[in-house]
C-alpha cells in the first residue's frame, strides 16, 4: 500500500531488499546509455586502473537504487514526480557480482499547494554494509483526498 504525504515523518527509515549487479546489467547499461568507458567494459584495461578490475557504472548503481525503492511499493500509487537529487556522491566502487540494498531516511517534508515534497537521505550499501553511494532525493507525493489546499 502506497504512503501519502501525510504518512511521512522526519526520521522514518525504509530499507529495500538486495539486488546483485550482474555482468548483464553492466553490458546492458553500456548499450542503453552509450557509456562504453573501458573501466566498465574492458577487463584488461580495468586491471591496470585504480580498482584492479572492471566496475559498474555509477549511474547504473543510482538507477538500480531507484528501482529498488519502487519495488517497496512505498509510493507506487502516490508519487507525482521525481522532484530532484542533491549531494550525490559515489563513495566506493560497485563491482559485477556485488549485491546492493538501499536505506532511505526522511529528512524533510514540505507541503506544497496540491502535493507534498518528501526529502530522503539515501544510502546505498553493498553486501559488506559498506556505503557505495549517498544522495538526497526529493519526491513530490500526493496528499490524501481532502487534504489539498487551494
Amino acid at each position: 500500500m502506497s504512503l501519502y504525504f501525510e504518512d511521512f515523518a522526519v526520521g522514518q527509515e525504509y530499507a529495500t531488499r538486495g539486488r546483485t549487479i550482474t555482468e548483464a546489467d553492466v553490458v546492458g547499461f553500456a548499450g542503453l546509455s552509450g557509456d562504453f568507458v573501458e573501466l566498465h567494459t574492458n577487463e584488461e584495461y580495468a586491471r591496470q586502473g585504480p580498482f584492479g578490475r572492471r566496475i559498474a557504472h555509477g549511474l547504473l548503481t543510482l538507477s538500480v537504487s531507484s528501482g529498488l525503492m519502487v519495488q517497496t511499493n512505498l509510493v507506487l500509487d502516490s508519487v507525482v514526480a521525481f522532484y530532484g537529487i542533491d549531494r550525490l556522491r559515489f563513495t566506493q566502487p560497485v563491482f559485477p557480482g556485488d549485491t546492493i540494498h538501499v536505506v532511505k531516511r526522511v529528512i524533510e517534508t514540505r507541503e506544497k499547494e496540491k502535493t507534498g515534497v518528501v526529502t530522503f537521505q539515501t544510502t546505498v550499501l553493498n553486501q559488506n554494509n559498506e556505503t557505495v553511494l549517498v544522495y538526497q532525493d526529493k519526491l513530490a507525493v500526493k496528499k490524501k483526498a481532502g487534504h489539498a489546499t487551494a
